[in-house]
């Protein structure tokens, strides 16, 4: 093993339930209750039907299953299917700053944890172990700066958290962690452009990768020694780098930092989007002449640079334009994932008012990135009248951290679209108590339309 494989494995191996604080814990239970939230909100998507119905051609008893149904597919399968769900909407949380979205990853830990019983302990011991791995590999590489995507991370900490379920000792998660790293460097096409269903199927196709890697590692494949070190590893692309301290025993860990997404968006229109709902109380959308959004570089570079983003043609490329969002911010006053709906890509009054915003870096607020996540839109009106809000932390950032029943109403309005209001209840209990849970069979019978 290279040194940084070796730092993770010893971490992930070294982690024990009773090390985590009870506030961490906690945090699990949340992000879980938001992540399958997000699942149960997609469930009927175009994309998710596929990734579903490619999964659910094999049966697998005693394999995992696959959210709101009881059908049993190979571990992989079904973290493909459920990482898709999970991921569609891209309503689950952020690693603000090109980390990406980490909870991508309880799809592999679930679909690792069912086949073999594990209990709610070792599943949420395994999710703070590879949010650690996985804020440590972006924090140490930013390979979206290099071409590459941010689902390696899912991939990696994945399979490390996938192989701490399954048993693996040190050794067979060193090459369980190979196994994820070397097939598996995705592109950051993905994420540019005129945006395909792809956007939203990266991070479960991630998740599939990390969990089969695991289970080759289980069953004794053995990956390359030297997965990131060296001229051939990894480094060879990112350049050098070392992973920074793992969190001690008991400190903070890194699923503390993570973000929740208030709104069904982009984790960089967040802002944007609630400074735009400021705004509308105070004009109308007809009344307006102009509207400037000042941002900080990265946001400018992802979602609001290439002409395409005044001209959505998808749902995977309107979540991801800056000007369609705020556009639909001020004339709704209000904001859901409804308004990625195929009537309002081509809705005359959006595009209007879209042709009246102009997305701009701002040097200072980039200056403050990523501490803040600050955003400025001005609006000049038809009399000249100017306007201006800001947003430093929208809603769920760890800064203004969403509540409890914050969560809950998001979870509420998700599942809603796959359960009735007894299966709503009934899942949103099952979820809250996954760290007491004997095993995840209480949770997908509760999740099962």
């Amino acid at each position: 093993m290279d040194e940084t494989t070796e730092r993770i494995a010893d971490h992930v191996a070294g982690l024990r339930f009773d090390d985590l604080p009870d506030e961490t814990v906690h945090q699990c239970r949340r992000i879980v209750v938001d992540t399958i939230g997000c699942a149960l909100g997609a469930i009927d998507a175009e994309p998710v039907k596929i990734a579903r119905e490619i999964a659910m051609r094999a049966s697998a008893p005693p394999g995992a299953r696959i959210i709101g149904t009881q059908h049993r597919a190979l571990p992989e399968l079904a973290a493909f299917a459920n990482g898709v769900m999970a991921r569609y909407l891209d309503a689950n949380d952020a690693y603000p700053g090109g980390g990406g979205h980490p909870s991508d990853m309880i799809s592999a830990l679930l679909a690792a944890a069912e086949p073999r019983g594990a209990n709610g302990q070792a599943i949420v011991t395994a999710l703070v172990a590879a949010y650690d791995v996985y804020h440590a590999l972006w924090k140490a590489t930013s390979l979206r700066d290099k071409g590459m995507d941010n689902v390696f991370y899912t991939t990696v900490a994945g399979a490390a958290g996938a192989a701490r379920i399954l048993g693996l000792d040190r050794k067979g998660m060193g090459e369980a962690i190979s196994l994820a790293a070397i097939p598996n460097v995705a592109l950051d096409a993905t994420r540019y452009g005129d945006l395909s269903m792809w956007k939203g199927c990266a991070g479960g196709n991630g998740a599939r990768n990390g969990v089969f890697a695991a289970l080759l590692a289980s069953t004794g494949m053995t990956g390359p020694a030297k997965p990131f070190a060296g001229d051939h590893g990894l480094e060879s692309l990112a350049g050098r780098f070392t992973l920074k301290p793992f969190p001690d025993r008991g400190g903070r860990y890194r699923i503390m930092e993570a973000t929740l997404k208030c709104f069904a968006s982009e984790g960089h229109s967040l802002s944007p989007i609630t400074a735009a709902l400021s705004l509308s109380k105070q004009i109308r959308a007809e009344d307006i002449q102009q509207v400037t959004v000042y941002t900080y570089r990265f946001a400018w570079d992802v979602i609001g640079r290439e002409p395409e983003k005044w001209r959505p043609t998808t749902r995977e490329s309107a979540d991801h334009s800056m000007p369609y969002v705020v556009a639909n911010a001020l004339i709704e006053g209000g904001f859901t994932d409804a308004a990625f709906a195929p009537e309002r890509l081509m809705d005359p009054k959006i595009h209007a008012l879209m042709d009246k915003i102009a997305v701009k870096e701002d040097p200072d607020l980039t200056r403050q990135f990523p501490n803040r996540l600050p955003c400025r839109i001005e609006i000049v009106s038809r009399t000249g009248e100017r306007k201006v809000a800001t947003t430093d932390y929208p809603r769920g950032h760890c800064r203004n951290p969403m509540s409890d029943e914050e969560i809950e109403v998001k979870f509420r309005s998700h599942a809603s679209r796959a359960l009735d209001g007894q299966g709503v209840e009934k899942a949103l209990a099952a979820l809250w108590t996954i760290d007491s849970a004997q095993n995840l069979d209480p949770i997908f019978t509760a999740l099962a339309r």
